[in-house]
């Protein structure tokens, strides 16, 4: 039978190895894979829809899905997902020592539609109980300057964001130019131990399970999407993919609890995965929209209330239909 090719581009990623490398396959196609640089990805997907199967943030996804008529879909298949009570970073001298804090101060982030930023944006409204129109928005490169938005934006009422093109986040909450920031990426600042730059929450592991324990939220950052024309005439395409992404996923978190070999250089791997395992009911990465209802959900009235998607959409709206559908035998 003829296989019908397409092109997958990802970054690299252990639980994708199996499919990305042909020991896995999928049904019917005949995938070439391009392992990029995930910014690359994310900005040639956006802008140029360059390839039929792409690695996306959550965020650019949802923005860009939610359009009256928009012609890419997702998989209910993530590249990575990631608590983060880790990105909140504050100069010392900024007065903030909690959450509440962040009222009136000049606050930065690398995206407003920055998956990370939607996250701890949404906690601070609806946990810390943080107005976000109290927050003076900055929006620039983590550690160059003149970073842009790659998706529209809706702004809610009270919401305004500065840009700043000649200065990156790292250097101004170096000097004290901002108050905080919300980044994905640890700021070189601070990996390089600047005196005045530090973590909000230096005891984010404590914090991020008990936000788990109370939420049932596992922050999901990106997402696979397909453009729709794939589908046109093989709709069956998405499921393929899914049964191939999982696959490969399951095989992946089978090495991480084979205890008989070190499959990964970091002692106490196999304990850590079996804690992680029972804490996260038996699945500690899974895919699919029941098993992620919780996330998903929270994640699209987070961006609907940040002005990234267009509507509230529900997470079914997000996904070719019966991607995942259960099959019992």
């Amino acid at each position: 039978m003829k296989r019908i090719p397409l092109t997958i581009a990802t970054s690299e990623y252990d639980h994708m190895r199996d499919f990305r490398d042909g020991t896995v396959t999928a049904v019917g196609l005949d995938p070439t894979w391009l392992t990029l640089e995930i910014h690359e990805i994310f900005t040639r997907f956006t802008f140029h829809r360059e390839w039929e199967v792409s690695e996306l943030s959550f965020a650019k996804f949802i923005a860009q899905v939610t359009r009256e008529k928009p012609d890419i879909i997702g998989i209910p298949v993530w590249t990575s997902r990631q608590f983060r009570f880790s990105s909140f970073y504050t100069n010392v001298n900024s007065g903030i020592r909690e959450a509440k804090d962040f009222a009136g101060k000049r606050i930065a982030v690398p995206e407003w539609a920055q998956t990370a930023a939607v996250y701890t944006r949404g906690w601070l409204q609806h946990q810390a109980g943080v107005d976000l129109a109290s927050i003076q928005w900055i929006q620039a490169g983590t550690e160059q300057p003149g970073r842009e938005e790659k998706v529209e934006l809706n702004l809610p009422d009270g919401i305004e964001i500065e840009r700043v093109t000649d200065k990156s986040i790292s250097e101004m909450l170096a000097s004290g130019e901002i108050d905080g920031a919300l980044v994905a990426r640890v700021p070189k600042v601070f990996a390089a131990g600047h005196p005045d730059v530090r973590r909000l929450f230096p005891d984010y592991r404590e914090m991020e399970e008990r936000y788990y324990d109370e939420t049932g939220i596992f922050p999901i950052m990106h997402v696979i999407a397909l453009r729709k024309d794939v589908l046109e005439d093989n709709p069956w395409i998405a499921r393929n993919l899914y049964n191939a992404f999982l696959e490969a996923k399951q095989r992946a978190m089978a090495r991480f609890l084979e205890i008989g070999v070190s499959r990964y250089c970091l002692p106490w791997a196999v304990d850590h995965a079996e804690r992680m395992m029972k804490k996260f009911d038996g699945d500690i990465f899974p895919y699919g929209i029941e098993a992620n209802r919780k996330t998903l959900a929270a994640f699209c009235q987070f961006a609907f209330e940040q002005g990234i998607a267009h509507n509230h959409a529900k997470p079914e709206d997000l996904f070719a239909k019966g991607a995942d559908l259960e099959v019992q035998i």
